[in-house]
């Protein structure tokens, strides 16, 4: 339901009394209920706001007895560690102190306020608890916003830890009381509110016009102003006065009472008005928040905005802003080091062009009112446990694929529709001379390389053709582009070569995370793959973005080597879609940097820190290979592989930009060369301690082959073809692949929540509390903890105090024990040696700092052990010894003769698999459900009756979450199979999951393009 226009909130004949809860995150949330308190307040009704914003912000706006204020805090929002960075965690740990520990006394508290004040409906900007005490006293309640905290700290609890896991099922619980949802523009998926009514924009009404505040401040007409303004807390840098451009002045919020300005820089007092100081401004300078947004686009001031990391609202009002032409992004670094110039005047040639309605305040009033005097706005057809079980399960849905509702305003109603287009991956076949391939060779001359008919190759290069078409539309068109598509249609100059790579992903069929105790491993690429293109020019022609040739000129040196990079698709996970980079930042002292530099280097600004898998190549191949870089470089980045599915979406990156700035630059590396330089990025500047495996298979991998290696560090010993008879899947969980993993027990859920929904959710989390980091340091100790045993047996060979019968050290035991004592991976350890001999001598567990004191070190690069954590070993340490075995049994088997029995112990081998993984505790509840509803499918009497078709199901990758591979007979019955587990699964849990069939090849079969425009 929508509602544009209001006559006014008329005054009522009955005389009303509201409670108007408002959440503690920040004042926009503050600044919105004054409007729609004043509306009320002037229908004549009482209004009892309770907060913890400062008196002035209501009373300036209000002067009547009809308001109360009541200063209580009964949650915190989103705590910042500065202006512009939440910590995800210290959020979650407040919250808790505040509205979570007291919870109890906080509910009795307000039913009986509630009741004292005789309340007849209770308001909510948007404090979860206030809609349960309100159901508790007996009174009806509404909430007026564009978030949901449910939806913001969901997020944070999968990156904090399962120990915060109730507090986004309780939030959802007390949201599932609330009566329906007065809905603001720029909102984010809301789903624990089943009923919905959309207003206008809430802004606050000017005071006094731009020219009398100009005259108050004494600033002239002709002199133009920016507002710094981010949202009401001290900046935290040091203003200079060469950050603005000649004869601009810049009107400081916030500022602290000791903080020295420069003379173009004035403080402004901190109860000033903001929406009359921004009317009298040309622009804005300052963070994504509802009422920066919403008050910037009803004044037509143009926003400069830097971006604020783990805030999940932002993605959807930068959305709005830059929908209606009225924002321009500020990269943070520019923020802080003064580059303000570019920005600020691309932001006063903006022209924006909303026309909506700003009575969003009055409206919202009149709502309220009749919603008071008995009018009922909610319908009753989802109610109950089904309404709180659908709020949970989309809501988590959501959160795992960020920002997929920024195009669809109307995300309930097209729900289903848009679930089912996840059903599996895009097929699309290539017909000679089609029409795809026809437009191809029409838009580019192919001057190197071989498309191979792959179809997703050709609608890169179609989508490429398009960008050139882009700002020339523009100019003539009304249609809005997203902005990654206009930055990229300006990256190439299209009479010069680009060079083209492509890297698929890859379905880890066996190995997994034994690829860093060297294991044989088995892996296939997936169909789903990254293009890169890389054009290379000399600096004098290079086409930079504004704000780059401003900081380059800044510099006074010329035209220096640049990098400039457009990834498709970050808008929708709240990461920048640009990134660029002086070549010589990479450089000290005329050396490359420390990779321990570079990791923090791109660490600074967490919405691009994306790009460090990207740019990350080019310092590796600096300091691995000796590469000089003189000429600038564009790189336009367009993955199909998902991100957080456990296959490999980052390696399919690392892979195609590493081998298109190879192919650019003319170095002939190969393709096992390039994934060990590859790992290197993923290593040491991304920072994620990975294996070998994805890289590999990204680079080395073919088609409709599984690559065999042994990742000692990265031998490829062949390529097994898959039997004809034989069929591998990937069924994605919905749960995302993680380095920290979260527990999921049934004590997580609130008591109040039905049977039903406890078990039909507890899917949503790791079950082991373990994460892939961990596992890892716990296999590397297993391995300096055998080590250590052996050597000690052949150092006192006449010591049996250790259990070591004396023929272990006669003749070829001591020979045995001397490789043992020399152990370079865990897998050269053979399953009998380890039971007879190191099995029972392993801890289960073992303190970090226990370990250190025994040990001294564990050995392994890329993780460090922390001193204060309990690691499992025993387990981490037993599953690449057998893991190693049974990769061995499943390639001998695929070559065996074709018989049902071969089918029963290659799936026989995959479950073993799956269960070694849960007990080193990175299982999933997700990943297990999907592995039954495989083992119920084959064993059911259907499938016995047709000669079975799924005979095996294992988790895949990392664990904890993620994809799960099914091995089947390669039939229409094993598809169909497939296609009913993912139906089974949504049944069970809302969530319908993607399916990875096909295969394509990798980077090194493809090689490369060299195109040019025609």
């Amino acid at each position: 339901m929508r509602i544009e226009e209001s006559e006014g909130v008329s005054a009522s004949r009955k005389h009303l009394v509201f409670a108007y809860y408002v959440t503690g995150h920040g004042f926009g949330h503050a600044t919105r209920v004054v409007e729609v308190v004043r509306n009320l307040i002037l229908a004549g009704h009482d209004v009892h706001v309770v907060t913890g914003a400062p008196d002035f912000v209501f009373t300036s706006e209000i002067q009547s007895p009809r308001l109360f204020i009541r200063k209580v805090l009964l949650d915190c929002g989103a705590v910042q560690a500065d202006a512009l960075t939440v910590d995800r965690l210290a959020s979650l740990e407040k919250y808790s102190e505040t509205a979570v520990k007291p919870r109890e006394s906080i509910l009795a508290t307000e039913v009986e306020w509630l009741n004292t004040i005789k309340a007849d409906l209770v308001v909510s900007d948007v404090v979860p608890v206030a809609c349960r005490a309100a159901a508790e006293a007996g009174i009806r309640s509404v909430c007026v916003t564009n978030f949901s905290w449910d939806f913001i700290y969901a997020e944070y609890v999968m990156a904090a830890g399962n120990h915060h896991r109730s507090i986004v099922w309780q939030i959802a619980e007390d949201y599932s009381h609330c009566e329906f949802l007065i809905r603001l523009p720029g909102y984010c998926p809301m789903p624990a509110f089943r009923d919905v009514i959309d207003v206008p924009l809430v802004v606050r009404r000017l005071h006094k016009s731009r020219k009398e505040i100009r005259k108050e401040l004494a600033i002239g007409e002709d002199v133009k102003v920016v507002i710094l303004n981010f949202g009401g807390q001290p900046s935290g840098w040091r203003l200079k006065e060469e950050f603005l451009p000649p004869g601009w002045l810049c009107l400081v919020c916030g500022a602290s009472d000791t903080q020295e300005l420069p003379p173009n820089f004035i403080k402004l007092a901190k109860d000033a008005y903001t929406p009359d100081v921004m009317a009298a401004s040309d622009c804005m300078l300052g963070k994504i928040g509802y009422g920066t947004v919403s008050e910037a686009l009803a004044y037509k001031l143009p926003f400069v905005f830097v971006r604020r990391d783990y805030f999940n609202e932002e993605p959807f009002l930068r959305n709005m802003l830059e929908y209606y032409q009225g924002g321009v992004e500020m990269i943070r670094r520019d923020l802080l080091t003064g580059h303000w110039k570019p920005y600020l005047e691309r932001a006063i040639s903006l022209k924006p062009c909303y026309e909506g309605g700003i009575n969003g305040g009055e409206v919202a009033a009149h709502i309220i009112q009749e919603t008071a005097i008995g009018k009922n706005y909610a319908s009753d057809k989802l109610s109950g446990a089904r309404r709180l079980r659908d709020a949970i399960v989309l809501g988590y849905q959501l959160q795992r694929v960020p920002g997929r509702d920024i195009l669809v305003p109307e995300w309930y109603a097209n729900a289903a529709t848009e679930l089912s287009k996840s059903t599996g991956s895009l097929t699309v076949q290539a017909v000679e001379g089609g029409p795809l391939m026809s437009s191809y060779i029409e838009d580019f001359e192919i001057l190197h390389g071989d498309l191979q008919g792959l179809p997703d190759t050709m609608s890169f290069l179609k989508s490429m053709a398009e960008l050139d078409a882009i700002n020339e539309y523009e100019k003539n068109s009304e249609k809005r582009q997203m902005r990654e598509r206009k930055a990229a249609a300006g990256l190439f100059i299209w009479e010069e070569d680009i060079y083209v790579a492509r890297a698929p992903g890859r379905l880890d069929v066996m190995g997994g995370i034994a690829d860093y105790s060297g294991s044989l491993v088995l892996q296939l690429p997936t169909r789903e793959a990254c293009h890169v293109a890389v054009q290379r020019n000399d600096p004098s022609k290079h086409k930079l973005w504004k704000h780059a040739q401003a900081r380059q000129n800044a510099k006074g040196q010329g035209p220096t080597p640049v990098l400039q990079i457009v990834s498709y698709g970050s808008e929708l996970s709240n990461r920048s879609p640009t990134f660029d980079m002086d070549l010589s930042d990479f450089l000290e002292d005329g050396k490359p940097m420390a990779y321990e530099k570079a990791n923090k280097y791109f660490a600074q600004d967490p919405s691009q820190k994306w790009a460090a898998y990207v740019a990350g190549t080019i310092l590796v191949l600096m300091k691995e290979l000796g590469v000089r870089f003189e000429d600038s470089i564009s790189m336009l980045v367009s993955s199909a592989v998902p991100e957080g599915k456990g296959v490999s979406s980052s390696a399919s990156v690392e892979v195609a930009s590493m081998s298109a700035i190879a192919a650019a630059h003319g170095l002939s590396i190969s393709p096992r060369d390039i994934a060990l330089l590859s790992q290197k990025v993923e290593n040491h500047i991304v920072g994620a301690p990975c294996g070998v495996m994805d890289q590999m298979t990204s680079a080395c991998g073919e088609a409709d082959k599984l690559l065999a290696m042994v990742c000692q560090p990265a031998e490829v010993i062949g390529l097994v073809e898959i039997p004809s008879h034989i069929r591998f899947w990937g069924i994605d969980s919905g749960i995302r692949h993680r380095k920290c993993s979260m527990s999921d027990t049934m004590e997580s859920i609130p008591a109040a929540f039905p049977m039903e929904i406890k078990l039909g959710f507890s899917y949503f989390g790791s079950v082991g509390g373990a994460d892939y980091g961990s596992v890892r340091i716990g296999a590397f100790m297993g391995r300096k903890i055998i080590k250590s045993l052996a050597s000690d047996v052949v150092s006192k060979s006449s010591d049996f105090s250790n259990g070591f019968i004396h023929d272990e050290l006669e003749d070829d035991g001591v020979a045995l024990l001397e490789a043992e004592a020399s152990l370079d991976y865990l897998c050269n350890l053979t399953p009998h040696r380890f039971e007879a001999l190191y099995a029972k001598m392993l801890p289960e567990t073992l303190l970090g700092q226990e370990f250190l004191d025994r040990y001294i070190d564990h050995s392994d690069p890329v993780t460090v052990i922390d001193t204060n954590r309990k690691y499992v070993v025993r387990a981490p340490a037993t599953h690449p010894i057998y893991e190693n075995f049974r990769v061995k049994n499943f390639k001998a088997l695929l070559t065996s003769a074709t018989s049902d029995d071969q089918l029963t112990a290659l799936g026989e081998l995959l479950y073993q698999c799956h269960y070694s993984y849960s007990a080193c505790g990175l299982g999933t509840d997700g990943t297990d459900r999907l592995v039954r509803m495989v083992q119920e499918m084959q064993h059911s009497s259907k499938s016995k009756s047709e000669g079975g078709t799924l005979y095996g199901a294992k988790i895949t990758g990392g664990g904890s979450g993620g994809t799960v591979c099914v091995i089947g007979r390669n039939s229409l019955c094993s598809s169909q199979q497939i296609l009913e587990v993912q139906q089974k699964y949504k049944v069970a849990t809302g969530y319908l999951p993607f399916i990875f069939e096909g295969s394509s090849p990798g980077a090194g079969k493809f090689g490369y393009l060299r195109i040019r425009r025609r």
